[in-house]
């Protein structure tokens, strides 16, 4: 970005935008603003983000609107819960966004009826956390709102059915092309039996074409007024057009109408990836039960108005709406929304839960510890709907290579329209001509620009199903990539949960003196070493006394009690202190304590490993990583120890935060340039390591906010075998963006050939538009299948 301002994310919502093309274009013009730094849109999602510069920020995203809706008249646009602009957009006072409409809570209005005479409803969930587009559900209070629902595409709209040729089709829209589609077949019929010839038959497949394809012509028409004349509405009508002029009036409609046909079938498969990805946003609650003054009555109300500290209850078969604590109820929970575990979560007094839980049994009580914007449900939302901005390397190529592709199969159709029959003895004009138009018909890269994203957006659905988080395609394909794999220790391969497993005094104390003293020293801390000391000393802690807390990063505590010193720490802090201190054998965390100056002692904390964490490491060997290392700031003896049970290949023990990220440079310079490094770690003190790897991963819905923050991928589940896993996804989903690629690439290379040498006709070149990019949709959609791969 390199411009020194700060920068801003703006997301702009395009309702009625539903073909690949558009986006493409739209995508292209965008970036040529002045001021924008970055730009993406996502077809799937119907989403532009882009980054500004902050002293720009409103002129930008105004230019930015005038540019889509240069582009594509038709689209409506709408932002953080500002009206929608666009054709018919005056009267709207929310956006609608596919059916599902999140106004902002008690703020918004709706137009009532509005939104049925706008483009078709699919039924594709956007979220758009932080940005209150956090209202309740519509469909959740009036179920009235969405009967008629097809998922199907629909070509235009209902009040100017010909301005925009949209993939989108409303259940009425559906019946009116199908309507046409019939007509249309009739006329051609009609036309080639009927007894009639001449002008009288000719009307008839003119009236047929443009039954069939006069929406397309239009928008071609329009489209070139504006300037934007290599897209598909222009191959198609050039070629169709061409068709008439050379008199081949039957292959004229015929390739609108099964063009037209072809495009219903593929909005529909995209419209099921796009039900797929919707099963995700399903975690979503509509409402929140809130307990009122009186303690027993409970209100219905929108999540986002639940405050913290407010009381909730959720009743067996609800959602858990906002993050919290139980204080009454036990119950069980399924966490497999949120997290991909199958296994159902027991739930009591004092346990945390998070938002996204669906209550299977009992009625729980719990005090919310976050409002809806920070909860775990809507960061998960948020990074789902967000993660098609950052695009994958393959992305970015097939969008360069549309650019340029399209004029250049134009210009070449054109030399073989004219030079042939120019330069060959016995070459007619009319046969070359016709060779030239299904040469256009079959150049549209329909299949290209639908199906790679697609496939992208799938892979990070999949993944997103077995509790794996992944923020962006670019994530997804750098996993490809990894070679080199380097986990923190404490609460990554192990649990975290420490035990104070041995208590040995010195210098005449007893075992109790010895533990008050250290969890005294221990009691501020949220370290989990302290709340295993605390834990273990399980009565009341003195706080009379007890005064001038350091916590010395790497090292330990430093306070007085009573006006003398206590240390509480690791060797090194003996050793800067000059107490001669034990050293004990025994494997796991030493907490050495001193009293003004002299040795009281040390407890032995040992730390559980997880149950998955060696399989995980052999499951990563088969997939191809060259290299597992692991980095701990615990003792040497501790860290070899746990290294040598789980088979990591190196281990470097005693690290402070910034040692970590030195030691991942080094690693990082021994590798290849080619191969990725991930690291994974639980955040505590893990932020600045996640943000240096290639792919940072940070682990544990229940980790730190930070580490989520900066990691690009998040586990959910807390299982390090499930970074195996979204290994596998992201091999799988680019095994299938490149059939895709080479299956649209090869068809279209061999019948470009047939159309060039007089073989392949106009029925062959719709199937090898059309069909090629439906059999692609639908090969795309076989990634969302993954499940508990």
């Amino acid at each position: 970005m390199g411009t020194g301002q700060e920068q801003v994310k703006r997301e702009l919502l395009l309702d009625g935008l539903d073909c690949a093309n558009c986006a493409l274009k739209i995508e292209n013009g965008v970036k040529k603003i002045k001021g924008i730094t970055d730009c993406s849109v996502n077809f799937v999602t119907k989403t532009l983000s882009m980054h500004t510069t902050s002293d720009m920020d409103e002129q930008v995203v105004e230019e930015a609107k005038r540019k889509v809706l240069r582009l594509e008249p038709h689209i409506r646009i709408s932002e953080k819960g500002k009206p929608s602009i666009g054709n018919h957009a005056s009267a709207e006072a929310v956006s609608r966004l596919n059916g599902h409409r999140h106004a902002q809570a008690g703020t918004e209005t709706e137009a009532d009826g509005q939104d049925h005479d706008h483009a078709g409803h699919s039924h594709d969930h956007e979220h758009h956390h932080g940005t209150h587009y956090h209202g309740v559900q519509d469909h959740a209070h009036d179920p009235g709102k969405h009967e008629g629902h097809t998922h199907s595409h629909s070509h235009g709209h209902e009040h100017d059915a010909h301005a925009g040729h949209s993939h989108e089709h409303g259940s009425g829209q559906t019946k009116v092309l199908l309507a046409r589609l019939a007509a249309g077949s009739a006329l051609v019929a009609a036309a080639i039996w009927s007894p009639l010839e001449g002008w009288a038959q000719l009307a008839l497949y003119v009236v047929a074409y443009l039954i069939a394809g006069g929406d397309i012509v239009l928008q071609a028409f329009k489209n070139i007024i504006r300037g934007q004349v290599f897209d598909e509405y222009f191959l198609m009508s050039v070629a169709t057009i061409g068709a008439f002029a050379i008199g081949e009036y039957p292959e004229g409609v015929a390739v609108m109408l099964f063009y037209q046909l072809g495009e219903l079938f593929q909005g529909m498969a995209v419209n099921r990836s796009r039900k797929s990805i919707e099963s995700l946003m399903d975690i979503r609650p509509d409402y929140a039960n809130i307990l009122t003054g009186s303690g027993d009555e409970t209100k219905r109300v929108s999540p986002e108005e639940v405050r913290i500290g407010d009381r909730i209850v959720v009743r067996a078969g609800e959602k858990v709406p906002l993050d919290g604590i139980v204080k009454a109820g036990r119950s069980m929970v399924d966490t497999s929304a949120l997290t991909g575990e199958s296994v159902p979560r027991e739930l009591e007094p004092g346990s945390d839960v998070l938002s996204g839980f669906v209550n299977k049994n009992g009625m729980l009580t719990i005090e919310v510890t976050k409002t809806f914007d920070e909860s775990t449900v809507s960061k998960i939302l948020d990074l789902v709907q967000n993660a098609s901005s950052r695009k994958a390397k393959t992305e970015h190529f097939i969008s360069k290579f549309a650019r340029y592709y399209t004029p250049v199969v134009v210009i070449l159709a054109a030399l073989i329209a004219f030079v042939p029959p120019l330069v060959l003895s016995g070459a007619t004009f009319a046969d070359w001509i016709y060779r030239a138009l299904v040469f256009l018909v079959i150049s549209c890269p329909c299949a290209l620009v639908v199906s790679i994203p697609l496939g992208f957006f799938g892979g990070i659905g999949a993944a997103s199903r077995n509790g794996i988080l992944v923020k962006g395609s670019n994530y997804l394909e750098a996993l490809n990539d990894v070679k080199v794999v380097v986990f923190d220790k404490t609460g990554t391969l192990t649990k975290g949960v420490f035990k104070v497993t041995a208590i040995r005094p010195e210098g005449g104390r007893t075992e109790d003196e010895l533990m008050e003293l250290a969890a005294m020293a221990e009691a501020q801390s949220n370290h989990p070493i302290a709340e295993s000391i605390r834990a273990a000393w399980a009565k009341d802690i003195r706080t009379q006394g007890v005064e001038d807390y350091d916590e010395v990063a790497g090292h330990g505590i430093r306070v007085s009690v009573d006006g003398r010193e206590v240390l509480a720490g690791n060797a090194k802090m003996m050793d800067q202190a000059g107490i001669l201190y034990t050293k004990p054998e025994t494997v796991g965390t030493v907490i050495h304590v001193a009293e003004a100056g002299v040795y009281a002692g040390h407890l032995i904390i040992s730390d559980e490993v997880k149950e998955d964490a060696a399989a995980a490491i052999q499951a990563l060997k088969k997939l191809g990583i060259r290299k597992t290392v692991m980095l701990t700031g615990d003792a040497k003896a501790v860290g070899e120890a746990v290294g040598r049970e789980l088979g990591v290949d190196e281990v470097y023990a005693e690290l402070l935060p910034q040692h970590k990220v030195e030691r991942l440079e080094q690693l990082e310079a021994a590798k290849s340039p080619k191969e990725k490094m991930v690291f994974v770690g639980d955040g505590i003190n893990d932020t600045p390591v996640l943000a240096r790897a290639d792919v940072g991963v940070a682990m544990g819905g229940l980790g730190s906010d930070a580490a989520i923050e900066a990691a690009d991928v998040v586990i959910m589940t807390d299982e390090p075998s499930r970074l195996a896993s979204a290994i596998r996804i992201a091999k799988r989903t680019r095994r299938i963006v490149w059939q895709n690629i080479g299956f649209a690439l090869g068809v279209k290379a061999i019948f470009l050939l047939l159309g060039v040498f007089g073989i392949a006709t106009m029925w062959e070149a719709v199937f090898s538009d059309v069909g090629v990019t439906v059999l692609a949709v639908l090969n795309a959609m076989r990634v969302l299948r993954v499940k508990n791969i």
